[in-house]
């Protein structure tokens, strides 16, 4: 374990272009004809506009100063450097929260939110609502090192109650994650909680559930009628992730060869996730953020150990609980409607597997609930918040 050293995001031109002239260089291929756009995958139109910006408009230095803006470091935890930021706000050190992204988002998922969540004078709130924001890199993703083999949540987890108590010195802290930041999240509370002394995570928040109880029977219809539901959207939906949970090198090798590939399949999960409410991808998002969170994955190779993440987890053992265990963690979540695959289970079930505290119906957001809905997400993470401090 090494003290945090002061981390600038600075890629190599070289890289930069070497990215450009395969982004120019793509070889388009014809569109199915009489099928609705979305429908068999990535849209071309969307995917021809995104390549037209990226050449004459986007500008990756002025992104890189905007990523800059906050204080980032670099930890060697257990042999592999963990990129993060930490940012030390309006509350002094006296509320550490950690934010855990996952894919195919990256930190920068949170940027529209660091402001409030750390500066809530700055931005219409109060002073006493202000957190420190501790925001990492998953291993294999972004800035962080990449593990020489999958490494998954549980030992995330691991790595990250260890960069909090161990090299922040701090003595509890609350945490929040959503997607594979939801399942470390999770395995923050149930392994290394305060409620059993095991480590310092105090309470967590969610905007997806990843344990699952056990017995997983269903115990009543709503139940049963979810599961229905949820292996339907998995049919339809879930293709990508038996891909990247069995043959992720597979995948691997063909993303790391291609930025339009890579682009193609990342995006086309944030138009299916998204809150879209009749509106378009870029009614949501601007092209900019959409190809910032992309050339996280692309300026560092990123994109191939991603995906190794998804073979990690059941390297791991899976979601399910032992029989009859449960996250005794304090535990808040927040159901955002836009969320059409990895939508909750009933109350009900998710009681049996955690210690709800706090369930929200959002107004509106999707998957990627700060980035989608950044004022709804500060809200409801103050809120939840309020009642733990």
């Amino acid at each position: 374990m090494s003290t945090p050293q002061p981390f600038k995001i600075n890629v190599p031109q070289s890289k930069l272009d070497a990215i450009r002239d395969r982004v120019a260089a793509y070889q388009w291929f014809p569109e199915p004809e009489g099928l609705p756009d979305w429908q068999l995958g990535m849209s071309t139109p969307v995917l021809r506009d995104i390549q037209s910006y990226w050449l004459d408009t986007y500008d990756w230095r002025a992104e890189e100063t905007k990523l800059n803006q906050y204080p980032q470091f670099i930890a060697e935890i257990d042999g592999l450097p963990i990129h993060f930021l930490h940012v030390v706000g309006e509350a002094k050190g006296k509320r550490p929260l950690l934010l855990t992204h996952g894919w195919p988002g990256s930190v920068y998922e949170f940027y529209d939110a660091i402001g409030p969540l750390a500066f809530p004078s700055q931005h219409g709130g109060r002073a006493e609502d202000a957190f420190d924001l501790i925001i990492p890199s998953l291993p294999g993703y972004g800035f962080s090192g990449k593990p020489r083999a999958p490494l998954g949540q549980r030992a995330t987890a691991k790595l990250w109650n260890t960069l909090m108590q161990d090299v922040l010195g701090y003595d509890t802290y609350l945490a929040q994650g959503g997607d594979w930041g939801g399942m470390v999240t999770s395995w923050l509370g149930l392994n290394h909680g305060t409620v059993d002394g095991k480590g310092g995570c105090k309470a967590i928040h969610l905007n997806m559930i990843s344990l699952r109880p056990n017995p997983t029977a269903p115990q009543s219809e709503e139940e049963a009628d979810w599961i229905k539901r949820a292996q339907a959207a998995m049919q339809l939906e879930g293709s990508y992730l038996m891909q990247q949970a069995t043959k992720p090198q597979t995948l691997a090798m063909a993303l790391m060869d291609s930025p339009m590939g890579t682009a193609a399949w990342i995006l086309e999960k944030f138009n299916t996730w998204s809150d879209l409410k009749g509106g378009d991808l870029f009614s949501i998002y601007t092209r900019d953020q959409l190809l910032t969170n992309l050339m996280i994955y692309l300026v560092n190779d990123a994109i191939a150990t991603s995906v190794w993440y998804y073979a990690a987890v059941f390297g791991e053992g899976g979601a399910t609980l032992p029989e009859g265990k449960r996250c005794e963690t304090p535990t808040g979540f927040a159901n955002f409607p836009g969320e059409t695959v990895y939508f909750p289970p009933p109350r009900s079930w998710c009681e049996r597997a955690y210690n709800i505290t706090l369930w929200s119906e959002m107004a509106h957001g999707g998957h990627f609930a700060a980035m989608e809905a950044p004022d709804l997400f500060v809200d409801e993470v103050r809120t939840w918040a309020s009642d733990l401090t």
